[in-house]
């Protein structure tokens, strides 16, 4: 799938193939964290229906991790986008591109838990509907 709005084309692909470290340094980038040693590809692969990927002329410029309970709710977590191709529209593809897929995957619903700045994100561009939840924080 390739899309281009303002700006390079940029390819998204549902398991698509990257390095740990570019998505390690793209996942930092996008969280304002430091870059790490993460295993994302064994990570994502173990316990991940899917990811997205979304690729330009110089790279990865987006990632969306799809872990799910082996069933019917797949989960959107992880949605990074490149500093330098940000309001592009990637972001909203990379859910899009992860909805279908979890859709034809048989999965009945997909959830996202989000920080109040990212509503009009979620809840307005990528259509999610708001719901009650609960989150107790471990560490």
């Amino acid at each position: 799938m390739t899309a281009g709005s303002g700006g390079a084309a940029v390819t998204y692909a549902w398991r698509g193939t990257f390095s740990d470290a570019e998505v390690d340094a793209l996942h930092a980038e996008a969280f304002g964290h430091p870059p790490g040693d993460e295993p994302w590809h064994d990570r994502v692969s173990r316990l991940s229906l899917g990811w997205v990927t979304a690729r330009d002329d110089d790279g990865l410029v987006g990632f969306v991790n799809v872990p799910w309970d082996g069933a019917v709710h797949a989960f959107v977590v992880d949605t990074s986008v490149a500093l330098r191709a940000r309001r592009r529209g990637i972001g909203v593809r990379l859910v899009e591109v992860a909805r279908e897929h979890a859709a034809a995957s048989g999965c009945e619903w997909l959830h996202v838990d989000l920080e109040d700045g990212l509503r009009d994100f979620y809840l307005g561009a990528c259509g999610f509907a708001p719901t009650g939840a609960g989150l107790v924080r471990l560490r």
